[in-house]
């Protein structure tokens, strides 16, 4: 069992389990106010009677526990009646309500209750009585009574029904003609007879909704078979729809009971509780089976991006799926879910803010993985690093580089960046520049130039459309001739071998046609400094001392002369 499953088990059993605690409970706990005023928490009539929901709940609760003096205090009567048939008429309301009412039992949480077409601002339409030929509608009334304020009542006109349908009600009740003690007796205001009718439906339920699958596995399976599909996503979904069939088989069965009004409500809820937990039980199944299929289908075709990208896309849905069965069954519990989902949206708005770096890096990833512009496996030049791609996760792309080390680059920069696929490559290019003698003669390079040509069109791994072997450059030192070509080969040690006997080839053209390789030179010229030479001869430098000291002497005395 997963864990989904399990937590969806625990769920049905803790809501199971609570049921006979709905019942029992008492007006203060139950009814929880959707409102976050401070008058929706605090309400000014100890009755509970400021809303719709708080005046139907309160009476149904107070008319179950045989509170019927309490039950009173939410019909519109003046306090002459209620002291005199007020008891009577809510024992009678109770059981009219229990046994003839229709309708939908979501009485309004807002003190103004809520707009209805053709009923004024002060009433409150909620279903129908019917029984035989008579029929009354539910209805309440909004009054003004002192030091209370405004509050709801169960309207007169409702109860000037109740008799005659309470007559009509006693006349056609199935309790006639059960024993007695199994009538008489109630838990949790309800009779032991249709508590055990309830657990007798539960296997009949069950076997009604094996019965059916097993009919409808004919025609699924004669069309697998026709179709050469196996019916496994038949017996994925089998499970769930048979607690979605058998839970509305139940429920179809328990209508004709006659459950009092307020067990009723909760039985809903509890059955529409394990309607939402099948419905999205199958539909977890139905996606995770598609979507393996459509994953299992691009993995064959190479499309490694799109099988990651759909494994991404599936714990996605699957998160929506179960948040959604989450939000749906408080939903119907009763919760105000419009606060959580304001709640939800603001903290969503908090986290993407505070996040931003990891979304971008999220998003970055999934557009790695939907353009399958790099794949694992791929030698890919990520700026001036180079290396294989190892993983391509949710945050970050790791790279294994030439030195063997682990490069971790975040998406959002991998889908910014210029990435260079290596292993994509059709065909791998082949340039380089040969380097002649400078004393070569031009019928040597026509030589060599014919030659190449010829290896290089005849090779096999040689894309013959893309040779070129031209003479570019006389330069200084050597006689340049460039080689361009594409080696057909993907393999990068292909392509080295290939190249690798090309250039021995080369060279043995070069040697035949009496010419070598330039090969780099450099003329070295030394000089001496004048000003640290060494006379060879010293009698020479005494000499030019005297005759340089004999000058300077002579041009003192002339100007001594002078003055």
């Amino acid at each position: 069992m997963s864990n989904f499953q399990r937590a969806i088990f625990w769920l049905a059993a803790s809501l199971a389990l609570s049921l006979p605690a709905w019942a029992q409970s008492p007006l203060s706990q139950i009814l929880q106010p959707s409102s976050s005023s401070s008058s929706a928490k605090t309400p000014s009539d100890q009755f509970g009677r400021d809303t719709p929901y708080g005046t139907v709940f309160g009476f149904l609760q107070a008319a179950q526990a045989g509170n019927y003096s309490i039950a009173a205090q939410y019909l519109q009567m003046n306090s002459a009646r209620r002291e005199s048939e007020g008891d009577t008429l809510a024992m009678k309301l109770k059981v009219v309500m229990d046994r003839s009412f229709a309708g939908n039992l979501k009485p309004s949480k807002q003190p103004e209750g809520t707009p209805q077409e053709n009923i004024p601002l002060d009433r409150q339409n909620l279903g129908t009585m019917s029984s035989g030929d008579v029929e009354a509608p539910l209805e309440l009334i909004r009054v003004t009574q002192p030091n209370v304020g405004k509050i709801w009542l169960i309207s007169s006109e409702t109860l000037e029904k109740v008799p005659e349908l309470y007559d009509q009600v006693e006349a056609r009740q199935v309790e006639t003609r059960l024993p007695k003690w199994i009538v008489k007796h109630q838990l949790a205001g309800m009779p032991l007879w249709q508590w055990f009718a309830l657990i007798v439906l539960i296997p009949v339920a069950a076997a009604a909704a094996w019965v059916l699958l097993l009919v409808l596995q004919i025609p699924i399976r004669w069309w697998g078979h026709r179709h050469g599909q196996p019916p496994t996503s038949w017996r994925s979904v089998s499970g769930p729809a048979w607690l979605l069939i058998a839970t509305l088989a139940h429920r179809v069965l328990a209508g004709y009971l006659g459950m009092p009004l307020l067990l009723r409500h909760y039985y809903v809820q509890v059955t529409a509780v394990a309607v939402i937990i099948g419905a999205n039980w199958i539909l977890w199944r139905v996606i995770r089976w598609f979507l393996w299929r459509v994953r299992t289908r691009a993995l064959a075709r190479g499309h490694g991006g799109t099988g990651s990208l759909i494994a991404l896309g599936e714990r996605m849905v699957k998160a929506a799926v179960f948040v959604m069965a989450v939000f749906s069954i408080f939903g119907v519990l009763g919760f105000n879910m419009t606060t959580a989902l304001a709640g939800l949206g603001i903290g969503g708005i908090a986290i993407g803010f505070g996040a931003q770096q990891t979304i971008a890096n999220l998003f970055g990833g999934v557009s790695v993985l939907g353009d399958e512009v790099i794949r694992v496996g791929d030698v890919c030049k990520f700026g001036d690093r180079t290396g294989t791609v190892e993983d391509i996760g949710l945050r970050s792309t790791r790279v294994r580089t030439e030195e063997r080390t682990l490069l971790a680059i975040p998406n959002g920069t991998v889908a910014t960046i210029n990435v260079e696929n290596l292993s994509r490559r059709d065909k791998m290019l082949f340039k380089t520049v040969l380097g002649l003698h400078a004393n070569t003669t031009s019928d040597n390079v026509r030589y060599v130039l014919s030659e190449i040509r010829a290896v290089l069109e005849k090779h096999q791994r040689v894309e013959t459309k893309t040779v070129r072997v031209r003479l570019i450059e006389l330069a200084t030192g050597s006689i340049n001739v460039e080689l361009v070509c594409y080696i057909l080969t993907r393999d990068f040690n292909e392509f080295a071998e290939v190249r690798e006997d090309l250039l021995l080839r080369i060279m043995n053209f070069v040697e035949d046609s009496g010419t070598n390789l330039a090969s780099p030179s450099q003329t070295l010229y030394l000089s001496g400094d004048p000003a640290a030479k060494v006379p060879a001869d010293h009698n020479q430098s005494e000499s030019a001392a005297k005759q340089i000291a004999a000058s300077a002497h002579g041009k003192k005395s002339a100007e001594v002369k002078d003055r």
